[in-house]
Formats: structure tokens, sequence, C-alpha cells
């Protein structure tokens, strides 16, 4: 049976000598896995073009229940990123966002609401012509609404300390290790009440923001066991450095 939608690329790896397997959250099942023969590529040999990661795709594949992996009939670009392959600020972010996904997003079933907010950012991303040191801090803050563990930044912030164990800001100085001190918690409170829009207006300090980025990924640690090491993390904070 033949099936269409949208998707969005998580990862590809090589699998013989002609094929790739393509990882893709697609807005009709989640996540999927897909076969794609390199005749399928289109004028593009190498591993370019539509499988690069977080590309915004429309597939037509051909759909089996017994099978885990599909087979790709056809794959383009939907749309075609205008920017971010050739900008090495926003195609790190990219890089970036897309480890993370890969590791988040497990489930196979719809969830349109996260597909389009996923879709919409990094549309906004592509388009924006002036740089968003900061985008990857308000996307990280803003998925974890869709995952289920958004932070509680609507309380008193200034002077105050973020707990990331709990979820929340604190009075005191946490006993653990997994808070914010109060300048972050600051900028951390400020990043949870601004709108896409709004990014190029928050301004912080590159220490500042080395730092958010970390306390965020010990933030997703403490809900995801599995995720391991960010590969990509130095690339970033060293593009923004």
């Amino acid at each position: 049976m033949l099936v269409s939608g949208e998707g969005i690329v998580l990862s590809y790896r090589k699998y013989g000598d002609n094929s790739l397997i393509i990882t893709i959250y697609t807005k009709n099942t989640g996540r999927q896995s897909f076969i794609l023969n390199s005749s399928k590529r289109g004028k593009s040999r190498g591993v370019k073009g539509p499988v690069q990661p977080l590309c915004l795709v429309e597939i037509v594949a051909y759909h089996k229940e017994s099978r885990e992996i599909q087979r790709i009939k056809e794959i383009k670009n939907s749309p075609v990123y205008q920017s971010i392959p050739f900008n090495i600020s926003k195609s790190s972010q990219i890089l970036f966002l897309a480890e993370i996904l890969n590791k988040t997003l497990r489930e196979q079933e719809s969830n349109p609401l996260l597909f389009n907010f996923i879709k919409n950012s990094l549309i906004y991303l592509d388009l924006n012509e002036n740089p968003l040191p900061d985008f990857h801090l308000y996307f990280l803050f803003r998925l974890t609404e869709y995952l289920g563990f958004l932070p509680d930044t609507d309380k008193n912030c200034q002077n105050n300390w973020f707990d990331l164990e709990k979820g929340t800001v604190v009075k005191n100085k946490p006993l653990h290790p997994y808070y914010l001190n109060t300048e972050a918690t600051k900028a951390f409170c400020s990043l949870g009440n601004i709108k896409i829009g709004e990014l190029e207006n928050f301004k912080i300090s590159r220490i500042l923001r080395n730092h958010l980025i970390v306390k965020l990924l010990d933030y997703y640690h403490l809900h995801f066991e599995y995720l391991g090491e960010v590969k990509s993390l130095k690339v970033l904070q060293e593009i923004f450095s």
C-alpha cells in the first residue's frame, strides 16, 4: 500500500553500497524508519539533499504493517531551506537539535502539535535574516512542554534559584548539583516567557548561554536516562564562543 505524508528527518545511516536507512519523524505516525535506494535521491549521488538532519520532507512510501522498515518511493524537500545549509551558526544549531530529537522522539504515533512546533520553529530559523544565537535554548525549553516536563517559571524568579529536580523556582539554594544560580534563573525564566518572534531581543552573554545549555541538558538527562553524551554540544559551543 502506498502512503504519503510530511516528515522531519532525524538521522540516516548507510545500508549496503547503494542505500540509506533514514529515521523520520512523520506527522501521521510519529517516528518511523525507511530504506531509500540511491536512485531515489534525485540528482545528488552523495548523502545530501532531502536526507540531511532536520530537513522537512514529503514522502511517498510502500507501507506494510509487518515490516519494521518501510521503503521510500519518492522523497523531496518541502520546503527547501534557504539559509540553514549555508550558515554555519544555523547548521550547527540544527545538528545539535537533531541529535536531541533523535534521542527523545521515540513514539510511533501521531502527535501533530509536536510535529507542527518543530516544523514551524525550523522554518522560522531558516527564514530569519538575523543570527539567533539563543534559538537552540528557546527550542529545547519549549520542547519540554510537548515532552511532558515543562519547567514552572511562573513564580518570582528574582534573586531565587531554579531547582532542576523539582522543575520549579525555590527560595533557597538546593543541596544537590542540579540547579541554576540566581543569574541563570532570571535568564531561564525570561526564556520561558518569550515568543519565538522575540528571540532577537533576548540578550545574554556567551558565558551564560553556555551555562544554560549545559543546565538544560542536565534537565533533559533527569527525564531521559538514555540520553547519553550529546556529541554535537562541543561544536555548538565553539561556534558561539
